[in-house]
């Protein structure tokens, strides 16, 4: 009997290849729970206890577990690492990205999923600028959109665990792109500079380490990569679907 071969996931596929650029760039992978407490969640990336983020509309509280809730981003994992790192007396620098799957609760439509997956990034040391930022976000999407010309610009913006807070737009030019993204200034993902309060609370010391923060949706990035129309294909199990990868 023939054995039929099976096909990788497009977020898994995204995934290892995201893996793959950011490792050659320096960075580690870390992972982190899934349920998860509202102080990593919440208080320790600096977000107010009235913030709007808290209310039912965007987070899944765990009725039979007070304290805890469904991560609604993959940054608590940031506070985690290097809270880790420093009981281990490991100090800055510090090179991580976390991929991994969030939750909001949205409504589900063609570009919004209750469930989805992130990548968030992390460097921290004595010298970590904005310009290194820029410049990794920059390497880390020639690399994956190959072919093409990646340009990318910072709008002011605001989060409460970055200072300054940016969002960061890509535009794809080249003869290989694809013609509804060609030329085009696509929002892609929130970034900044880690606020000081978010290094304390992880156990470093702001006055001596600064660093760069980022995170974006990996089924977004799979939409534009690949084409696709409809977010909810992603998690429908349809091997339709899954097949064409």
């Amino acid at each position: 009997m023939e054995k039929t071969r099976g096909h990788i996931h497009p977020i898994s596929s995204l995934i290892r290849e995201a893996n793959q650029i950011f490792y050659r760039m320096g960075f580690t992978c870390a992972e982190g729970p899934l349920l998860e407490d509202e102080w990593h969640n919440f208080d320790a990336l600096n977000v107010p206890k009235d913030h709007p983020a808290r209310d039912m509309q965007d987070t899944f509280f765990i009725k039979d577990e007070p304290g805890y809730v469904l991560r609604t981003h993959t940054s608590p994992v940031q506070v985690r690492y290097m809270e880790t790192q420093m009981k281990k007396g490991i100090v800055p620098p510090y090179r991580v990205i976390v991929p991994g799957k969030v939750f909001r609760n949205e409504a589900t439509d063609m570009t919004h999923e209750a469930e989805f997956f992130q990548i968030e990034g992390l460097a921290v040391g004595e010298d970590v600028t904005l310009a290194n930022l820029k410049g990794t976000l920059e390497r880390f999407l020639k690399e994956l959109f190959k072919g093409a010309s990646v340009e990318i610009r910072f709008r002011p913006s605001f989060f409460p665990f970055t200072e300054p807070s940016v969002e960061v737009d890509m535009r794809l030019v080249g003869a290989n792109v694809p013609e509804k993204l060609k030329d085009r200034w696509i929002e892609m993902m929130g970034a900044g500079m880690v606020h000081p309060d978010v290094l304390k609370n992880a156990g470093v010391d702001p006055k001596k380490y600064q660093g760069f923060a980022f995170g974006m949706g990996l089924d977004r990035l799979a939409l534009l990569r690949w084409g696709i129309d409809d977010i909810r294909l992603m998690h429908s199990a349809d091997l339709r679907f899954i097949n064409q990868f």
